[in-house]
């Protein structure tokens, strides 16, 4: 019997909301909605790396990646997104509705601390895994994370403020 668990899809999810499918290993193709696209990942010394489509280069370049999230450069301009597998999408669709209103996450504080630092401003798009705040505890710096995908709702967190266990840092309006 073979445990290993075989993953032939995964998908790309921006940081303004797109969800994009591709197969594993890449076979070309992309998926953009319902259209499939075919393209190719290439690199040469000449050109770097670099999606050929419809006979087009366009300039590919992984400025960060932390994790399942990238940051990358193409044809001059810079995208962020992550990389979920089926499993991990279905599961932050169920987290999202378990939370105490659809649709909202409040990220509290783990521990006490001083908040030294806030990363976001209301009104900003915000991916699962970016860093919300930074949490001074025990003589540790602890970056907070956001938990879901959305829209940062309200910071009730100011700098060089202190904050108790649990109190709440920050709302997000989940996608």
């Amino acid at each position: 019997m073979n445990d290993k668990l075989h993953i032939s899809r995964l998908f790309a999810l921006s940081s303004d909301n797109r969800k994009y499918s591709f197969s594993v290993p890449l076979k070309n193709k992309i998926r953009i909605g319902k259209r499939d696209y075919t393209v190719q990942l290439k690199s040469d010394d000449k050109y770097g790396t670099y999606i050929l489509w419809k006979n087009r280069r366009y300039p590919l370049e992984v400025v960060r990646s932390r994790q399942n999230k990238y940051e990358i450069l193409f044809n001059d301009i810079s995208y962020i997104f992550t990389v979920e597998t089926p499993f991990s999408l279905q599961r932050m669709k169920v987290i999202n509705t378990r939370k105490g209103k659809p649709g909202l996450a409040s990220v509290k504080a783990p521990m006490p601390g001083k908040l030294l630092d806030v990363l976001v401003r209301e009104g900003a798009p915000i991916l699962r895994g970016e860093p919300l705040v930074i949490l001074e505890a025990m003589k540790m710096q602890n970056e907070i994370q956001s938990p879901v995908n959305g829209t940062i709702l309200k910071i009730h967190a100011r700098p060089n403020t202190n904050v108790m266990k649990d109190d709440v840092l920050v709302e997000i309006k989940a996608d």
